[in-house]
């Protein structure tokens, strides 16, 4: 087991660091390395700082518990005690749990209506909402279907796909000659990471929408902030960007995402 391997590296670790998390940090350490792909002992160790038997200690007994694999002329892969982990832990991550806390933090402090929803074939279906302190109610109701194209969250949660799937969810709602304005709008919604409901969906109410990504990448499910106009003013809606963006960010991440999955 990691936690068993004792090295003499660690005499000369911090003595506020017990030498057993010291040799578990430094297995994770291993991990993490592996994780960018296939890598042979010499420039593991020198990835981690650690002398080459150090890190042939470590790595072994993670090829033991099958947490690696070594492959001849390879060097060292993720292995399949890592798929075992990662599908249960998959199937505990249920999205309407891990976002319910930061939606219900994002509607009390902006009093502002939260939805949350995925993708459901050609339209978006509702998982959660968090009613407003607004005097005005947003008549929307979980487990509701809306359109894609004309609502916030629809549009975020297809920021990623193309142009052609793009024209074919527009098709579903607009006309021919109000593609051009919409296809702008979204190449700026792409680059920028969220999408506005500029009362496209319902009359005098308007929305932030931004993606939630998982352990992939891939856009998994959308959150998006509604109000009545009158408190959606252009700059309010700007300024709610960021606040939107950072709510989206801690469920994807919540769900598996990290900032190294977003650079490979």
């Amino acid at each position: 087991m990691c936690s068993a391997i004792v090295d003499h590296d660690e005499e000369s670790a911090p003595k506020t660091t017990p030498s057993g998390s010291q040799t578990l940090l430094r297995g994770l350490d291993v991990l993490e390395a592996v994780a960018d792909g296939p890598i042979n002992l010499a420039k593991l160790a020198q990835r981690l700082d650690l002398t080459r038997s150090t890190t042939h200690r470590l790595a072994a007994a993670l090829v033991e518990r099958d947490f690696l694999i070594l492959t001849p002329r390879e060097g060292y892969q993720l292995g399949p005690k890592l798929l075992e982990l990662g599908y249960l832990a998959q199937q505990q991550m249920d999205i309407p749990r891990v976002a319910r806390p930061h939606i219900e933090d994002l509607a009390a402090a902006t009093e502002d209506t939260v939805h949350l929803g995925v993708l459901d074939g050609d339209e978006a279906l509702y998982l959660d909402k968090i009613p407003g302190r607004r005097r005005i109610e947003i008549g929307s109701r979980v487990g509701e279907r809306h359109p894609i194209a004309s609502t916030g969250l629809g549009k975020a949660l297809i920021l990623d796909e193309g142009e052609g799937r793009w024209r074919s969810f527009h098709q579903k709602r607009y006309s021919e000659s109000e593609w051009p304005v919409w296809h702008e709008r979204m190449r700026n919604y792409a680059k920028g990471g969220y999408a506005f409901d500029l009362e496209e969906n319902e009359d005098r109410i308007r929305c932030v929408a931004a993606p939630i990504r998982g352990a992939s990448g891939k856009i998994i499910a959308a959150i998006s902030l509604s109000s009545a106009a009158q408190y959606m003013s252009d700059d309010r809606m700007q300024e709610l960007i960021a606040t939107v963006k950072d709510t989206a960010r801690a469920i994807s991440k919540g769900m598996g995402w990290n900032d190294a999955t977003a650079r490979r």
